[in-house]
């Protein structure tokens, strides 16, 4: 889908459904949509994001989904098969997740405790340390399962998959995920062989 750096702008503070369904296991919690998501309405749709081929580098799918297009009905399914859901810290989308202000991040650190209580999963895995320590206030957080819960759940935070993110590989992100999958209690399938597609 070619979408003009204009058509992309329309999309500004766009929202998008979150992506769970029963059995629900582990909420990955990215900061906000970027345009491309917006466009496409598919969490993690800009091209080139790593979060799906991390998380077939985790063992959590089955096989790498390309959301760019948007999401195929097949792979939303078989994410909520496996227990996995996603949703945003922030709702609206931007071009970058750095012109969210600090009041942003804490309205949605608190919407999200809310949506976690009904929601239920076992784990929380916010994606991105620096988010992290603004929307909850802790300056010192280190990335990892943190001390503390939100709405019941186990709160973890796990590396940002983004392209801008490049001091992780896509090797840590799937080492990452893993663990938090782990804790979740999801059954994860064996690690791809080196060389596999990604």
């Amino acid at each position: 889908m070619g979408i003009s750096a204009a058509e992309l702008d329309s999309f500004r503070g766009r929202t998008l459904p979150d992506l769970v369904g029963p059995g629900l296991r582990l909420l990955f919690v990215g900061i906000n949509p970027g345009l491309r998501t917006a466009a496409v309405q598919a969490h993690f749709g800009r091209r080139g994001n790593r979060f799906y081929p991390a998380l077939f580098r985790a063992g959590i799918v089955d096989r790498v989904i390309d959301a760019s297009e948007g999401l195929d009905p097949a792979d939303r399914e078989h994410l909520i098969a496996r227990g996995v859901g996603i949703t945003s810290l922030v709702p609206g989308a931007t071009r970058r997740a750095d012109e969210l202000d600090d009041e942003q991040l804490k309205a949605g650190a608190a919407a999200l405790a809310v949506r976690v209580e009904s929601l239920r999963p076992a784990a929380v895995a916010m994606l991105g340390i620096t988010a992290y320590r603004i929307a909850f206030g802790r300056r010192q957080a280190l990335v990892g399962r943190q001390p503390e819960t939100i709405g019941g759940a186990q709160l973890w935070v796990v590396p940002n998959p983004s392209g801008l993110n490049a001091h992780s590989s896509l090797a840590d992100l799937g080492d990452a995920y893993r663990e938090v999958a782990l804790a979740a209690g999801i059954l994860v399938f064996a690690r791809p062989s080196p060389g596999t597609r990604e």
